[in-house]
């Protein structure tokens, strides 16, 4: 009976223990923006989804469970944010730190080797086979063809221009080629001058290389330069010319002069990562690629400035185009 008696007590201590609530994690989360959110919407998407994830998260928790976020903006330098990120990780109280950038996969894996257990989540980059390692990205073919496209149909010069920061390999290997290929297929006599600022900030550079495009004969310029975009948008005022704008809805920027906005949505996709990385749910050493047909690239097709800047005809052909795409009935590739 002794022997009994003792067993008894050994489990039911056991399903006490086993029964008892186990604490949640509290996590710490940094968002590492390669830029400045201002001058950037890219950034300051990644910011508020991910800020989004943290506040539902954290909603109805005791204080010592709730994940704490961090922020970063490293500044426009980008031969600081291999160093500054590199900080982040020395710090070694972050569980995972959230970026977005196609350049960041590089600089990550040597502070990987220095970091072994530091956990990398970065949107808008593709790189897969690490562990340590999330990558996310958008269909870039997708919204680079969309966007010459309809700058194809409108330019009456059929002479279009982009203006880049500068020259990194998604720039050079997808959007260049696909925004031409995108205006080519719309009109066969199209051509694209390219052109660099060499910077994402300085806003006098990117209106004088407009304002150089412009006196060659272009009359759509697609600007990926940051804050140097502000000089493209002054420069298509003054001389009135269109622009098609990237990542974003930029309509409300030059009314009558932004004739499309292709958009990614990096809050909502941020938001989703967020939530599945504080859920155990992220697959790691996977890359993964999200376009129209999964809703987190779309055409504007909806804002007013869109429906009284843009013809009806080539509003028309514009919505054929994306629903092909949509529902996998044209490829871009």
């Amino acid at each position: 009976m002794k022997k009994l008696s003792i067993l008894f007590t050994i489990l039911l201590t056991c399903i006490v223990v086993s029964c008892k609530p186990v604490a949640p994690k509290q996590f710490s989360i940094a968002v590492f923006i390669p830029g400045i959110c201002a001058d950037s919407p890219t950034y300051a998407m990644l910011r508020d989804g991910v800020t989004q994830a943290v506040d539902e998260w954290n909603e109805g928790k005791e204080m010592e469970h709730k994940t704490k976020l961090y922020v970063l903006e490293a500044g426009t330098n980008q031969s600081e944010w291999p160093a500054k990120i590199t900080a982040l990780a020395a710090e070694q109280k972050y569980d995972v730190i959230i970026s977005s950038n196609p350049s960041l996969p590089e600089i990550v894996l040597p502070i990987i080797e220095q970091f072994p257990n530091q956990k990398f989540i970065l949107m808008d980059a593709e790189y897969s086979g690490n562990n340590n390692i999330c990558t996310v990205c958008y269909n870039q073919y997708e919204q680079a063809y969309l966007t010459g496209y309809i700058g194809g149909l409108m330019s009456q010069s059929h002479k279009l221009g982009l203006i880049a920061a500068q020259e990194y390999p998604v720039m050079n290997n997808i959007i260049w080629p696909y925004f031409e290929k995108g205006a080519r297929d719309a009109n066969a006599a199209s051509t694209v001058a390219f052109r660099v600022v060499g910077n994402w900030y300085d806003a006098s550079k990117g209106a004088m290389l407009a304002d150089i495009l412009y006196g060659e004969g272009v009359d759509v310029i697609l600007p990926i330069c940051g804050g140097a975009s502000q000089g493209v948008i002054t420069s298509a005022i003054n001389n009135n010319f269109y622009i098609t704008w990237f990542d974003n809805s930029g309509f409300d920027k030059a009314p009558g002069h932004i004739i499309s906005s292709t958009v990614m949505k990096q809050q909502e996709l941020s938001a989703i990562m967020t939530t599945d990385f504080l859920n155990g749910k992220t697959e790691w050493g996977t890359a993964k690629m999200f376009g129209v047909k999964e809703g987190f690239v779309d055409f504007v097709q909806d804002d007013p400035l869109y429906l009284t800047t843009v013809l009806p005809e080539v509003r028309s052909t514009m919505y054929d185009l994306v629903e092909d795409i949509r529902n996998g009935n044209k490829v871009i590739e």
